[in-house]
């Protein structure tokens, strides 16, 4: 999918969410996260962004298992490799859950219609199968 360098660069949401991790005690620990157009970018360190991860939007399934408490909202991210990373995020002013499955659906709704017009470009392109498709119809 080809997008111009104003999309890529697009920061939807930027702030603070804390991830749980995969140890066996499994804390929260707070990150700072950057989502953009096509990815969510999780930093350990605040100040210089670094040793980052990134998960990009067409790797991720859905945004699931939204739960509210009292001072948290509580969501999972599935990936399409059916791995599951737990979030929380103050419930009053953060709604990180709601921007991500926006994102998300932007993102793909953006891929349907380039592919949609990948297709149909390529059906254009080769006049042959046209005709037979049309002399078919009734």
């Amino acid at each position: 999918m080809k997008m111009s360098a104003a999309e890529i660069s697009q920061v939807l949401k930027e702030g603070e969410l804390e991830k749980r991790s995969d140890n066996l005690l499994q804390f929260w620990k707070r990150k700072t996260c950057v989502l953009t157009t096509d990815s969510l970018n999780i930093y350990a360190d605040t100040q210089k962004r670094t040793r980052g991860k990134e998960i990009k939007l067409q790797s991720i399934k859905k945004v699931d298992c939204v739960e509210r408490t009292g001072k948290f909202v509580y969501f999972t991210i599935v990936t399409t490799d059916n791995k599951e990373i737990d979030f929380r995020c103050s419930g009053e002013e953060n709604c990180w859950n709601a921007v991500i499955t926006m994102a998300l659906i932007d993102y793909q709704n953006r891929k349907a219609i380039q592919d949609f017009k990948t297709r149909q470009d390529n059906e254009s392109a080769s006049p042959g199968q046209q005709e037979r498709r049309m002399a078919r119809a009734p």
